[in-house]
């Protein structure tokens, strides 16, 4: 039932969206706490989900989510990291002066972005025969408390860093969705 497939699995997975809690918290002017709960169910729950949706749909049709996964992921990330960019250029009264995660558009973006490798891993346990629950739980677990972690760090550190946080922030979440597409196309997944 547990293997150290699916906790490993789970962990990684897990890794993305501390990332992006981390630049979202560079942006946090105010309290914390709410940010980071937002983050945290956010994020949590698409890494708890999109593994059971990727098995679901793995049990049905592989060939369909090896064929895009790579291509939206890249998409996402990229608009997402490309405004984080821009942002970052913008004068400093163009700033969100309150919470960014009050962004329906900005959680929902980030969470699916990073859950889509989650979709993919699903639809692998799948082709190997093996239960996404697990995994899903771990995943969404885990997901959760480091969300929550990474957006108090990001809210500690970037606020000493200002604009260039958010810089940093952009162009990590763009090369990760570069990264996640090289080694896709490369066959290295």
């Amino acid at each position: 039932m547990w293997d150290w497939g699916s906790l490993l699995s789970g962990l990684s997975l897990a890794m993305d969206a501390f990332a992006a809690s981390i630049c979202v918290g560079g942006c946090i002017t105010g309290s914390v706490r709410a940010p980071a709960l937002r983050m945290a169910g956010a994020c949590g729950f698409f890494q708890f989900v999109m593994p059971l949706l990727g098995w679901l749909l793995g049990s049905y049709c592989a060939d369909l989510v090896a064929s895009f996964d790579h291509w939206l992921a890249f998409i996402i990330l990229a608009c997402v990291g490309g405004n984080m960019v821009r942002s970052s250029f913008k004068a400093e009264d163009s700033c969100p002066e309150d919470d960014p995660t009050r962004s329906f558009k900005l959680l929902f973006s980030l969470a699916l972005a990073t859950s889509i490798d989650a979709f993919a891993v699903g639809a692998s346990f799948a082709f190997l025969k093996l239960s996404a629950w697990p995994l899903s739980v771990i995943a969404g677990v885990f997901t959760s408390l480091l969300c929550a972690g990474g957006v108090w760090l990001g809210c500690a550190v970037g606020g000493r860093l200002g604009k260039r946080a958010e810089l940093v922030g952009g162009l990590f979440l763009f090369g990760l969705g570069s990264f996640i597409l090289v080694t896709h196309l490369n066959g290295v997944s």
